[in-house]
Protein backbone atom coordinates (compact mmCIF):
# COMPACT_ATOMS: atom_id res chain seq x y z
CA UNK A 1 0.00 0.00 0.00
CA UNK A 2 1.40 3.32 -0.70
CA UNK A 3 0.09 7.51 -0.73
CA UNK A 4 0.69 10.29 -2.23
CA UNK A 5 2.00 13.13 -0.75
CA UNK A 6 1.38 16.91 -2.42
CA UNK A 7 3.68 19.42 -0.95
CA UNK A 8 2.38 23.38 -1.42
CA UNK A 9 3.06 25.91 -2.79
CA UNK A 10 6.01 23.80 -4.73
CA UNK A 11 3.04 21.74 -6.26
CA UNK A 12 5.42 18.28 -6.29
CA UNK A 13 3.70 15.13 -5.63
CA UNK A 14 5.43 11.86 -4.17
CA UNK A 15 4.79 8.10 -2.72
CA UNK A 16 5.34 7.37 0.44
CA UNK A 17 5.03 3.45 1.07
CA UNK A 18 3.72 1.29 3.79
CA UNK A 19 5.82 2.15 6.62
CA UNK A 20 7.64 4.55 5.23
CA UNK A 21 8.26 8.29 6.79
CA UNK A 22 6.85 11.18 4.88
CA UNK A 23 10.99 12.71 5.02
CA UNK A 24 12.66 9.28 4.00
CA UNK A 25 10.35 8.76 0.92
CA UNK A 26 10.80 12.51 0.09
CA UNK A 27 14.45 11.88 0.04
CA UNK A 28 14.53 8.84 -1.61
CA UNK A 29 12.66 10.72 -4.42
CA UNK A 30 14.95 13.50 -4.31
CA UNK A 31 12.24 16.15 -2.93
CA UNK A 32 14.41 18.37 -0.07
CA UNK A 33 12.38 18.89 2.57
CA UNK A 34 13.98 20.75 5.45
CA UNK A 35 14.85 18.74 8.84
CA UNK A 36 17.53 18.85 11.37
CA UNK A 37 17.62 15.55 13.31
CA UNK A 38 15.60 12.73 11.73
CA UNK A 39 14.25 11.66 15.11
CA UNK A 40 11.70 13.87 16.44
CA UNK A 41 13.81 15.49 18.85
CA UNK A 42 14.58 19.35 17.01
CA UNK A 43 11.23 20.36 15.13
CA UNK A 44 12.88 21.41 11.96
CA UNK A 45 10.65 19.78 9.99
CA UNK A 46 7.40 20.67 11.37
CA UNK A 47 5.14 21.28 8.35
CA UNK A 48 1.38 21.99 8.44
CA UNK A 49 -0.88 19.11 7.52
CA UNK A 50 -3.48 21.05 4.80
CA UNK A 51 -5.01 17.80 4.35
CA UNK A 52 -5.29 13.71 5.03
CA UNK A 53 -4.21 12.23 8.21
CA UNK A 54 -0.77 10.56 9.68
CA UNK A 55 0.28 8.25 12.06
CA UNK A 56 3.50 7.83 14.77
CA UNK A 57 4.54 3.97 14.95
CA UNK A 58 7.41 5.16 17.08
CA UNK A 59 5.63 6.90 19.30
CA UNK A 60 4.84 10.98 19.80
CA UNK A 61 8.04 12.97 18.38
CA UNK A 62 8.93 14.48 21.74
CA UNK A 63 8.93 18.16 20.03
CA UNK A 64 5.22 17.58 19.45
CA UNK A 65 2.44 18.74 21.70
CA UNK A 66 -0.53 18.62 19.44
CA UNK A 67 -0.79 17.44 15.96
CA UNK A 68 -4.63 18.23 16.25
CA UNK A 69 -3.67 21.55 15.42
CA UNK A 70 -3.39 20.83 11.71
CA UNK A 71 0.71 20.08 12.28
CA UNK A 72 2.99 17.10 11.56
CA UNK A 73 6.84 16.28 12.01
CA UNK A 74 7.92 14.68 8.94
CA UNK A 75 10.32 12.68 9.76
CA UNK A 76 8.34 10.43 12.30
CA UNK A 77 4.93 10.61 10.60
CA UNK A 78 3.86 7.82 8.25
CA UNK A 79 0.52 8.51 5.97
CA UNK A 80 -2.79 6.52 6.66
CA UNK A 81 -4.15 8.56 3.48
CA UNK A 82 -3.38 10.66 0.84
CA UNK A 83 -1.98 13.96 2.29
CA UNK A 84 -1.45 17.30 1.54
CA UNK A 85 1.55 18.96 3.37
CA UNK A 86 2.22 22.78 3.54
CA UNK A 87 6.23 23.59 4.13
CA UNK A 88 9.10 25.54 2.26
CA UNK A 89 11.13 23.26 0.25
CA UNK A 90 15.18 23.67 -0.36
CA UNK A 91 15.63 25.06 -3.12
CA UNK A 92 19.09 26.40 -2.80
CA UNK A 93 21.76 26.54 -0.49
CA UNK A 94 20.75 29.77 1.36
CA UNK A 95 17.91 27.96 2.19
CA UNK A 96 19.63 25.83 4.84
CA UNK A 97 20.81 27.06 8.39
CA UNK A 98 24.75 26.52 9.06
CA UNK A 99 25.14 24.78 12.20
CA UNK A 100 28.48 23.99 14.73
CA UNK A 101 28.62 20.69 15.73
CA UNK A 102 30.83 18.05 17.54
CA UNK A 103 31.34 15.31 16.12
CA UNK A 104 33.26 12.06 16.54
CA UNK A 105 35.99 10.52 13.69
CA UNK A 106 34.42 6.95 13.50
CA UNK A 107 36.63 5.36 11.61
CA UNK A 108 40.14 6.21 8.85
CA UNK A 109 40.33 4.27 6.12
CA UNK A 110 43.77 4.69 4.06
CA UNK A 111 43.00 4.89 0.11
CA UNK A 112 46.77 5.29 -0.89
CA UNK A 113 49.97 6.70 0.41
CA UNK A 114 48.26 10.30 0.66
CA UNK A 115 44.53 9.97 0.99
CA UNK A 116 42.44 8.85 3.50
CA UNK A 117 38.29 8.74 4.05
CA UNK A 118 37.15 10.07 7.14
CA UNK A 119 34.02 8.98 8.27
CA UNK A 120 32.12 11.60 10.86
CA UNK A 121 29.59 10.27 13.18
CA UNK A 122 27.17 13.12 14.54
CA UNK A 123 25.55 12.66 18.41
CA UNK A 124 23.25 10.47 18.82
CA UNK A 125 19.56 12.22 17.36
CA UNK A 126 21.56 14.70 15.02
CA UNK A 127 21.41 14.54 11.24
CA UNK A 128 23.44 16.99 8.83
CA UNK A 129 21.23 18.41 5.68
CA UNK A 130 23.31 19.79 2.95
CA UNK A 131 22.77 19.88 -1.08
CA UNK A 132 25.15 17.49 -3.18
CA UNK A 133 28.52 18.93 -3.44
CA UNK A 134 28.72 21.35 -0.61
CA UNK A 135 31.76 21.50 2.04
CA UNK A 136 32.47 21.82 5.95
CA UNK A 137 34.71 23.17 8.13
CA UNK A 138 36.73 21.95 10.92
CA UNK A 139 36.94 24.36 13.83
CA UNK A 140 40.31 24.17 15.35
CA UNK A 141 41.14 24.37 19.04
CA UNK A 142 42.52 27.99 17.94
CA UNK A 143 39.71 29.19 16.30
CA UNK A 144 41.23 28.54 12.38
CA UNK A 145 39.40 26.59 10.08
CA UNK A 146 40.24 23.98 7.30
CA UNK A 147 37.75 22.98 4.42
CA UNK A 148 36.86 19.85 2.93
CA UNK A 149 33.83 18.51 0.05
CA UNK A 150 31.32 16.51 1.73
CA UNK A 151 31.92 13.11 -0.40
CA UNK A 152 28.60 11.63 0.19
CA UNK A 153 25.17 12.16 -1.16
CA UNK A 154 22.57 13.77 1.10
CA UNK A 155 20.16 10.60 1.24
CA UNK A 156 23.05 8.78 2.52
CA UNK A 157 23.33 10.44 6.02
CA UNK A 158 24.50 7.58 8.55
CA UNK A 159 27.97 9.22 8.78
CA UNK A 160 29.76 12.00 6.60
CA UNK A 161 31.94 11.32 4.14
CA UNK A 162 35.36 13.18 3.44
CA UNK A 163 38.38 12.65 1.29
CA UNK A 164 41.47 14.15 2.64
CA UNK A 165 45.30 14.52 0.86
CA UNK A 166 48.01 14.63 2.95
CA UNK A 167 49.62 18.22 2.06
CA UNK A 168 53.52 18.33 3.27
CA UNK A 169 54.06 20.55 6.03
CA UNK A 170 50.44 20.94 6.47
CA UNK A 171 49.61 21.37 10.80
CA UNK A 172 46.21 19.31 10.34
CA UNK A 173 47.01 16.92 7.52
CA UNK A 174 49.91 15.99 9.79
CA UNK A 175 47.91 15.25 12.71
CA UNK A 176 45.34 13.29 10.66
CA UNK A 177 47.47 11.08 8.83
CA UNK A 178 49.97 10.49 11.98
CA UNK A 179 48.41 10.74 15.02
CA UNK A 180 45.02 11.23 14.72
CA UNK A 181 42.54 8.04 16.47
CA UNK A 182 39.32 7.54 15.52
CA UNK A 183 36.72 8.36 18.13
CA UNK A 184 38.85 11.65 18.73
CA UNK A 185 36.22 14.38 19.08
CA UNK A 186 35.86 17.13 16.44
CA UNK A 187 33.97 20.49 15.74
CA UNK A 188 32.33 20.92 13.02
CA UNK A 189 30.56 24.22 11.07
CA UNK A 190 28.55 23.05 8.26
CA UNK A 191 26.80 22.99 5.26
CA UNK A 192 28.93 25.53 3.12
CA UNK A 193 29.36 26.81 -0.41
CA UNK A 194 27.36 27.31 -3.48
CA UNK A 195 28.72 24.41 -5.66
CA UNK A 196 25.78 21.68 -5.76
CA UNK A 197 24.43 19.75 -8.42
CA UNK A 198 21.58 22.27 -9.95
CA UNK A 199 18.75 19.53 -10.22
CA UNK A 200 16.64 21.90 -12.12
CA UNK A 201 18.25 21.81 -15.25
CA UNK A 202 18.25 19.44 -18.25
CA UNK A 203 21.56 20.01 -19.91
CA UNK A 204 24.35 17.22 -20.23
CA UNK A 205 26.24 17.34 -17.48
CA UNK A 206 30.24 17.40 -17.52
CA UNK A 207 31.98 16.60 -14.71
CA UNK A 208 35.84 16.96 -13.90
CA UNK A 209 38.05 16.87 -10.66
CA UNK A 210 41.82 16.65 -9.65
CA UNK A 211 42.92 14.90 -7.74
CA UNK A 212 40.87 14.95 -4.04
CA UNK A 213 38.24 16.93 -6.15
CA UNK A 214 36.72 13.43 -7.05
CA UNK A 215 35.00 14.16 -3.48
CA UNK A 216 32.41 16.14 -3.97
CA UNK A 217 32.10 15.04 -7.68
CA UNK A 218 31.09 11.70 -5.74
CA UNK A 219 28.28 13.23 -4.01
CA UNK A 220 26.91 15.04 -6.43
CA UNK A 221 26.46 11.92 -8.70
CA UNK A 222 25.27 9.00 -6.41
CA UNK A 223 22.31 12.02 -5.58
CA UNK A 224 21.94 12.20 -9.43
CA UNK A 225 21.65 8.29 -9.22
CA UNK A 226 19.54 8.52 -6.15
CA UNK A 227 16.93 10.60 -7.50
CA UNK A 228 16.88 9.30 -11.24
CA UNK A 229 18.76 11.93 -13.34
CA UNK A 230 18.38 10.59 -16.95
CA UNK A 231 20.75 13.29 -18.81
CA UNK A 232 24.07 11.94 -19.98
CA UNK A 233 27.05 12.59 -17.38
CA UNK A 234 30.59 12.10 -18.51
CA UNK A 235 33.27 12.54 -15.12
CA UNK A 236 36.62 13.34 -16.12
CA UNK A 237 39.53 12.49 -13.03
CA UNK A 238 42.77 13.89 -13.72
CA UNK A 239 45.73 12.85 -12.07
CA UNK A 240 49.53 12.21 -11.92
CA UNK A 241 49.73 8.55 -12.13
CA UNK A 242 47.37 5.40 -11.74
CA UNK A 243 48.02 4.66 -8.04
CA UNK A 244 46.52 8.47 -7.52
CA UNK A 245 43.19 7.19 -8.59
CA UNK A 246 42.15 5.99 -5.01
CA UNK A 247 38.87 4.70 -5.73
CA UNK A 248 39.28 3.56 -9.10
CA UNK A 249 36.46 0.64 -9.24
CA UNK A 250 34.08 2.94 -8.02
CA UNK A 251 33.24 5.13 -11.40
CA UNK A 252 34.07 1.87 -13.32
CA UNK A 253 31.31 0.22 -11.42
CA UNK A 254 28.64 3.81 -12.13
CA UNK A 255 29.77 3.33 -15.85
CA UNK A 256 28.47 -0.39 -16.21
CA UNK A 257 25.18 0.22 -14.22
CA UNK A 258 24.15 3.48 -15.77
CA UNK A 259 23.73 3.79 -19.13
CA UNK A 260 23.97 7.78 -19.03
CA UNK A 261 27.07 7.59 -17.14
CA UNK A 262 31.06 7.66 -18.95
CA UNK A 263 34.06 7.69 -17.01
CA UNK A 264 37.51 8.86 -18.11
CA UNK A 265 40.57 9.05 -16.06
CA UNK A 266 43.44 11.09 -17.31
CA UNK A 267 46.64 10.52 -16.32
CA UNK A 268 49.47 13.73 -16.52
CA UNK A 269 52.82 11.80 -15.73
CA UNK A 270 51.34 8.06 -17.04
CA UNK A 271 52.15 4.95 -16.06
CA UNK A 272 54.84 2.60 -18.48
CA UNK A 273 51.60 0.50 -20.18
CA UNK A 274 48.94 3.08 -19.39
CA UNK A 275 46.91 3.07 -22.60
CA UNK A 276 43.87 5.56 -21.65
CA UNK A 277 43.94 9.01 -21.70
CA UNK A 278 46.89 11.47 -21.27
CA UNK A 279 48.37 15.03 -20.34
CA UNK A 280 45.50 17.91 -18.89
CA UNK A 281 42.00 16.87 -17.78
CA UNK A 282 41.10 19.84 -19.05
CA UNK A 283 42.28 18.90 -22.67
CA UNK A 284 40.81 15.72 -22.57
CA UNK A 285 37.76 17.07 -21.75
CA UNK A 286 37.91 19.59 -25.19
CA UNK A 287 38.65 17.13 -27.38
CA UNK A 288 35.46 15.08 -25.99
CA UNK A 289 33.47 18.17 -26.27
CA UNK A 290 35.07 20.71 -28.95
CA UNK A 291 31.46 22.14 -28.48
CA UNK A 292 30.47 22.87 -24.90
CA UNK A 293 27.45 24.95 -25.71
CA UNK A 294 24.44 23.24 -24.37
CA UNK A 295 26.14 22.03 -21.25
CA UNK A 296 26.79 21.94 -17.64
CA UNK A 297 29.80 21.96 -16.40
CA UNK A 298 30.95 20.86 -12.70
CA UNK A 299 34.90 21.31 -12.29
CA UNK A 300 36.33 20.79 -8.67
CA UNK A 301 40.06 20.49 -7.88
CA UNK A 302 43.37 22.69 -7.34
CA UNK A 303 43.46 26.37 -9.25
CA UNK A 304 45.47 25.94 -11.73
CA UNK A 305 43.30 23.28 -13.02
CA UNK A 306 40.32 25.50 -12.18
CA UNK A 307 41.74 28.47 -14.36
CA UNK A 308 42.69 26.40 -17.18
CA UNK A 309 39.15 24.75 -17.46
CA UNK A 310 37.49 28.29 -17.40
CA UNK A 311 39.45 29.39 -20.06
CA UNK A 312 39.34 26.50 -21.64
CA UNK A 313 35.83 25.57 -21.40
CA UNK A 314 34.06 29.69 -22.17
CA UNK A 315 36.21 30.03 -25.05
CA UNK A 316 34.46 26.51 -26.58
CA UNK A 317 30.87 28.28 -26.04
CA UNK A 318 30.12 27.10 -22.32
CA UNK A 319 27.63 29.87 -21.06
CA UNK A 320 29.42 31.34 -18.25
CA UNK A 321 26.30 30.50 -16.05
CA UNK A 322 26.56 27.10 -16.72
CA UNK A 323 30.31 26.96 -15.19
CA UNK A 324 30.21 25.69 -11.33
CA UNK A 325 33.94 25.65 -9.53
CA UNK A 326 35.28 24.32 -6.56
CA UNK A 327 38.68 25.46 -5.92
CA UNK A 328 41.23 24.02 -3.06
CA UNK A 329 44.07 25.96 -2.38
CA UNK A 330 46.66 23.48 -0.45
CA UNK A 331 49.19 24.92 2.02
CA UNK A 332 50.54 24.75 5.17
CA UNK A 333 48.59 27.41 6.77
CA UNK A 334 45.81 27.41 3.86
CA UNK A 335 42.21 26.83 4.11
CA UNK A 336 40.29 25.24 0.68
CA UNK A 337 38.62 28.22 -1.04
CA UNK A 338 35.47 27.31 -2.22
CA UNK A 339 34.06 28.89 -4.84
CA UNK A 340 30.64 28.73 -7.08
CA UNK A 341 28.73 30.69 -9.45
Amino acid sequence: MSYKVQVEPSGHEFSVESGETILDAAIRQGINLPYGCRNGFCGDCLATLATGQVDYPNGIPPVMVDDQNGECYICQATPTTHVTIEVKEIAQSKDIPIRTMPCKIDRIERLNDDVIRLYLKLPEGERLQFLAGQYLNFVLQDGTKRAFSIANAPHDDDFIELHIRHVSGGLFTDVLFSGMEEKTIMRIEAPLGSYYLREESSKPIILMGGGTGFAPLKGIIEHAFQIGIQRPMHLYWGVRAKSDLYLPELPQQWASKYSNFTYTPVLSEPDAGWSGKTGWVHEAVIEDHPDLSGHEVYMSGPPPMIEAGKEAFLSHGLAGEELYSDSFEYGAAATKQKTGT
